[in-house]
């Protein structure tokens, strides 16, 4: 359930042919994992209710039926209802689960467990999983404690194993630790990228990740990553917060610049005005049709000739609000 075409770019940028073209978009609509009832974002309301289940299974059917996108990352029950739709079969998008929910990512309302460092943990069952896609998330934390971090690396090298029986292939996501460990900006992605580097060099090729999901720590770290063994590892980069469209559109066209082939975007999708407006300008800056600011400019004109009413004004939108993306 790869899709020939995730299959095609990916076959393009580890062969060293890469175009800008060849970028790989997924949408993260695995927010239920993390958030509950919060995950598909507010209604529009103004008084604090969110949107449903429904809603969200919604905005995944015309994200995936728009053909802007690569891959659409779901919960395994999301997975289960789309399944049924036959989506798969009439899209060339990839469906990916999300194999695990470490305990860094649990962000229910009023709850602390982001002040701790992360336990390894799985919801989804990797055979259930398997019936469903062939492509799943595996997700790992570094907390710089060792206790801690074994425990990960552990839980990791098992997953591999037991992957092997189902066929389910695999990508890496490798947050930045929720607390702080001590470690300024600069020294954070250093640590960071060694640390990914350490995991994978142990691992061989069959049971190594497709491409990695990670934070941007500034275009030095990004570009030492990418640029290490771009033959054998495919970076791509996550979301975070939702920011400002600006910062949206930079981090897509700075983590590429730096070398990184892969946007894996949630909530700066999924909280936006027009989503489907919003990725398809972001292919538009990473193919270098448009300047960041321009499609700042052509998103809040969408957002004016269909009469949404933007959450900031133009001024605001086009300022860059995330400190990695200012220097």
């Amino acid at each position: 359930m790869i899709n020939q075409r995730l299959k095609d770019k990916l076959d393009k940028i580890t062969a060293g042919t890469y175009q800008p073209t060849d970028f790989i978009i997924a949408d993260a609509k695995d927010g239920d994992m993390a958030f509950g009832i919060p995950a598909p974002g507010p209604d529009g309301s103004g008084d604090g209710h969110y949107k449903t289940r429904a809603d969200y299974l919604n905005a995944m059917t015309a994200m995936a039926r728009s053909g802007l996108i690569d891959i659409l990352l779901m919960s395994l029950s999301s997975a289960e209802v789309l399944r049924k739709t036959e989506l798969w079969s009439e899209t060339r998008v990839t469906p990916a689960v999300r194999l695990n929910d470490t305990t860094d990512i649990w962000s229910a309302r009023g709850s602390t467990y982001r002040l701790s460092p992360s336990e390894p943990f799985y919801t989804a069952d990797l055979e259930a999983a398997s019936k469903e896609c062939s492509l799943g998330l595996y997700s790992v934390t570094f907390s710089n404690q060792r206790d801690a971090d074994l425990k990960s690396l552990e839980q990791y090298r098992r997953f591999r194993l037991a992957s092997r029986d189902t066929g389910m292939q695999h990508f890496l996501e490798v947050f930045n630790p929720a607390f702080d460990i001590n470690l300024d900006n600069a020294s954070l992605g250093d640590y960071i990228n060694d640390m990914i580097l350490k995991t994978l060099a142990g691992v061989s090729s069959a049971d190594a990740p497709l491409f990695l999901k990670m934070q941007f720590n500034g275009h030095r770290a990004m570009a030492d990553l990418c640029s290490y063994d771009p033959e054998r590892l495919v970076v791509g980069i996550l979301g975070g917060a939702a920011g400002t469209t600006r910062d949206t559109f930079e981090l897509a066209s700075q983590a590429e610049q730096a070398g990184a082939r892969v946007a894996l975007f949630g909530r700066k999708i999924n909280l936006a005005e027009a989503p489907l407006e919003l990725v398809r300008l972001m292919r538009a800056v990473i193919e270098k049709q448009l300047t960041c600011e321009q499609a700042v400019q052509s998103y809040h004109e969408h957002l004016s000739e269909h009469h949404i009413e933007p959450q900031r004004p133009l001024s605001t939108d086009n300022q860059i609000t995330d400190d990695s993306l200012k220097g």
